[in-house]
Parts: structure tokens; C-alpha cells; sequence
């Protein structure tokens, strides 16, 4: 061995130059065989991505206390829905679209499950779509101002006349639709909003003039918050790039992907000596990476670690799989709550909408968690319906319902895209949003969002349109109600 490495160091050094510039050329060549053997394996794996905006923004981590994020309440009350003189409000949800319109600089993404943002597109003629009419007018200006609007929407989707998209695209925007159907046999029911990679929308609000004037809808904006954005992105970029034609849902999904953001590692940020940990959870499975913490632990996590209450505020809530044949038993929320009112005595409200449109097969279900409320013995859990009185309104079909989404306990503001039904967490796209706050001050807790929601939720459930199941007379405007 020694003989045979002198003789190659030998004939090496005795013949330097050209040794030198064939070894150069060798390893020269070998990179490039290598590197191109690397971009090939890059190229076989990546997934279809869209033709503009194609790099997802690098992932930061978890931990930032440099972004100025800045959180409010949003919220949509239905015309005629009178509250007393000193009730509260978030943000309208007008308001808080335009002014995301208004201050987009280069790109806007938006994910709905339909798009009917005028009368006609549900056969109505009423001058309470005007809100709707001014916000789609709004979004196909954009690209006249040279701001990129890609919009997602679903396979299945809502049927209606909607000409809204094709509108759009006729003044460039980009839109696809995602065929949930035939990928996980559910909806993309997500609903948020992407604006600059820096502000978010996340809330129950679908594109639908009736969630401007006719519906009660909840969310949140979040300003100044590109660690955010740039998560809620991937999410966003994994609809996009499967609402390609003939996709198909990656096992796993690649790298980049993954999240450095999720429950065990929050993003931490501060704003007026308000301290925040926030992150976005998602769902179904089938449609997250492994580091993205799924919708339904969010929602089961932040029960179980709830200590004093857990007000909830859900359209429709059944423990079972729903909108599968047959349907299964799916019991994960409604054990969690009983455990919770149960054992560690917290004490539970739940306030579920009740419109014309409910459906009844909800009742059983909430009697038997009502039936549970035994103050004697420390546990309570009381069940409202929230009813929003139809009046004059009564030609606009699924409207005049409260179609909140949002979970408030003593550690965190919970505020998503999905109704308390099986189907949601196991075949149905959906985000949500959740915050843990706190204050050096208990004076400044009233400043944060939890404790706004906090009175969101106190608000209503004292409201005269929240009425005790056991109290449920004949309602014509709820159809839970006994006929």
C-alpha cells in the first residue's frame, strides 16, 4: 500500500502543472454530474407549484419577537339585530376586508368555499348585497394595480348562479379550484385571507354578501404579522398547487411544506407590553405535514388544559360523522368536554346557532350534554341557541344565522373555519387560529384579544337571542324549536 501511494505522490509532484489542471477539470466535472444528479431527484420530487409566486418564503422558526403584530376582533351582526346601547363590537367585517384591499402593495390570496357576492347569484334582488357588490368590485381593481389576487376555492361547492369568479379572471385574476371531492371526499371549507405576505384574515365569513348584512360571522385580523403570513402561506400554497389539474396528495408532503410554527413551538410576539404565543393548526390530516399541529388537537388540547371555563360559540355541533354514509360515532370533542365539566369542574357554556335551516338531528346531542349541568355537585354545563330573528328578511335563504366558529377558555382564544362535526376534522379543509396571552398588568388584560372574546361571547350568551334549551318554546326562526 505505502509503494503504491508514494508512486501516485511521486508522479504527482513530478508532474505538478498537469496534474494539477486534470485533477481540476475532474473534480470540476464530477460536481456537475453530481449536481445535476441532485436537481434531477429535486425536480422528481417537488410537487406542481404555481407558475407565479413559486418559492415558498424560508421558514424562520418558531421564535420572533420582532414582528409588530397587531391583533383584532372581527365581526359581521345582521341587519336589524338591535343590542343594547352599550354592547361592544369587533372590527365589521367590511371594514376589515376594504382595508386589506386597500393596503395590498403586490399580492393577495384569498381561500373561500364559494364566492356569491351579489344578489343575483341566489336569485334575490335586495339592496343589502351592496356591501358584497363593493368588495368584488374592490378585488378585480387590483391587478390594474399591479397586485398579483390568486383565489382558491372548492370541489364540491355551494350551488349557485355565481358569476363572481368568472368576473375575476376576466380582469386577471388568478383562480383555481381544489376537487376535495375526489382528494379526500370532503370540501375545502377553509375561509382566510393573505395579504403581502405580512396581514391575515381568518374567520368564518365565506365570500358571500349575506356574511356582510345577513349572517353573524366572527374572525380575526392580524397586521404586521409576516412570520404569520408566511405560515398561513404554505397552507395556502398547498391548495394552490393541488387545485392543478390531476392531483394528487403527496405521502408525504415535501419539506418545505413544514412548519417550525405549531402548539409545542408557538410564535412568540409583543406589542404594548402584551406578550402573545400564536399559531395555526389545520385540518384534514390527509393535508398537512407532520409538523403542522391538526385542528382537532387544538381544539382538544386547549379543553383539556382549561382550568376555570370553556365557552364555545359553533353553528352546528354533532358527534359523529355527518355528512358520510353511514354515519360513525365521534365522540373526541364531546368526551373532552365531559371530561372537562366532569372531573376538573370547569364549567362549560356552549352557544349553537339555531336558524331555519338547522338541522334537528342536533337536538339529542346537546340535550344529552345539557342533561350533564348538575350544580349540587360542581358540574356545569348550560347549552343555549343562539337565534337571529329572520323579520322582513325571510326571501333570503341561509341567512340570519349566527355562523361563529370560536372557542374561548382562561388560557386561549381559539378562532377557526369549521363547524363541531366529525366530518370537519377527518375529510374537510380548515385553519384556525390560536392565541395565548398574557399582561405584566391585569389592567392591560382587558386589551388582549382573549379577553375581548371573552366579552364577545358574554355579550351574546346574555343577549335576548340566546335561549336555554330548556326554555325553547315554539321559535318559526329556529328549527329545533317543537312545531
Amino acid at each position: 500500500m505505502s509503494s503504491t501511494y508514494s508512486s501516485l505522490h511521486d508522479n504527482y509532484v513530478s508532474n505538478k502543472g498537469r496534474r494539477t489542471s486534470c485533477v481540476t477539470l475532474a473534480v470540476i466535472l464530477g460536481c456537475l454530474t453530481v449536481l445535476g444528479i441532485i436537481l434531477a431527484i429535486a425536480v422528481l420530487e417537488r410537487p406542481a407549484v404555481p407558475d407565479n409566486h413559486e418559492t415558498l418564503p424560508e421558514d424562520t422558526g418558531g421564535i420572533n419577537l420582532t414582528d409588530q403584530c397587531s391583533m383584532a376582533l372581527v365581526e359581521s351582526i345582521p341587519l336589524y339585530l338591535k343590542y343594547k346601547d352599550n354592547a361592544t363590537f369587533g372590527i365589521p367585517l367590511e371594514q376589515a376586508w376594504k382595508d386589506l384591499i386597500s393596503i395590498a402593495s403586490h399580492r393577495v390570496e384569498v381561500v373561500s368555499f364559494y364566492w356569491t357576492l351579489t344578489g343575483e347569484d341566489i336569485n334575490i334582488n335586495s339592496t343589502t348585497d351592496l356591501p358584497g357588490r363593493d368588495i368584488l368590485q374592490a378585488l378585480g381593481e387590483l391587478p390594474s394595480r399591479n397586485v398579483s389576487v390568486q383565489v382558491v376555492t372548492s370541489v364540491p361547492t355551494v350551488k349557485t348562479n355565481s358569476t363572481d369568479l368568472k368576473i375575476l379572471k376576466q380582469k386577471g385574476v388568478h383562480v383555481r379550484s381544489v376537487e376535495f371531492g375526489r382528494l379526500t371526499a370532503g370540501v375545502l371549507h377553509t375561509k382566510f385571507w393573505i395579504v403581502d405576505l405580512t396581514h391575515v384574515f381568518i374567520g368564518s365569513a365565506n365570500m358571500d354578501w349575506r356574511a356582510l348584512t345577513q349572517v353573524k360571522e366572527l374572525g380575526v385580523v392580524v397586521y404586521n404579522c409576516s412570520s404569520l403570513a408566511r405560515d398561513l402561506h404554505k397552507i395556502f400554497q398547498s391548495y394552490w398547487v393541488m387545485g392543478k389539474p390531476n392531483s394528487s396528495l403527496p405521502q408525504p408532503w415535501p419539506e418545505k411544506y413544514s412548519t417550525n410554527i405549531n402548539k409545542q413551538r408557538p410564535l412568540l410576539v409583543k406589542e404594548d407590553n402584551i406578550s402573545s404565543s400564536l399559531y395555526i393548526a389545520g385540518s384534514p390530516p390527509s393535508f398537512c405535514p407532520p409538523s403542522r399541529t391538526p385542528d382537532l388537537e387544538a381544539i382538544l388540547s386547549s379543553i383539556s388544559e382549561a382550568e376555570k371555563f370553556v365557552d364555545v360559540a359553533v353553528m352546528e355541533y354533532f358527534p359523529i360523522t355527518y355528512f358520510e354514509s353511514p354515519h360513525r360515532y365521534w365522540p373526541f370533542i364531546d368526551d373532552a368536554i365531559k371530561m372537562a365539566a366532569f372531573e376538573r369542574k370547569v364549567k362549560i357554556r356552549m352557544l349553537i346557532s339555531c336558524g331555519r335551516d338547522s338541522n334537528p338531528a342536533m337536538l339529542p346531542f346537546l340535550q344529552s350534554l345539557a342533561s350533564m349541568d348538575y350544580p349540587r355537585h360542581q358540574i356545569s354545563l348550560q347549552i343555549k341557541l343562539y337565534i337571529v330573528p329572520v323579520g322582513n328578511q325571510s326571501d333570503i335563504p341561509y341567512s340570519r344565522v349566527n355562523h361563529n366558529k370560536y372557542m374561548v377558555t382562561d388560557k386561549v382564544a381559539y378562532i377557526g373555519t369549521s363547524n363541531w362535526v366529525g366530518d370537519y376534522f377527518v375529510t374537510t379543509a380548515g385553519v384556525s387560529l390560536v392565541i395565548s396571552q398574557n399582561s405584566p398588568q391585569s389592567s392591560l388584560d382587558n386589551r388582549t384579544l382573549r379577553h375581548q372574546l371573552k366579552e364577545t361571547f358574554d355579550r351574546d350568551w346574555h343577549s335576548e337571542f340566546a335561549v336555554h334549551l330548556g326554555d325553547l318554546g315554539h321559535n318559526p326562526d329556529c328549527a329545533l324549536s317543537p312545531r
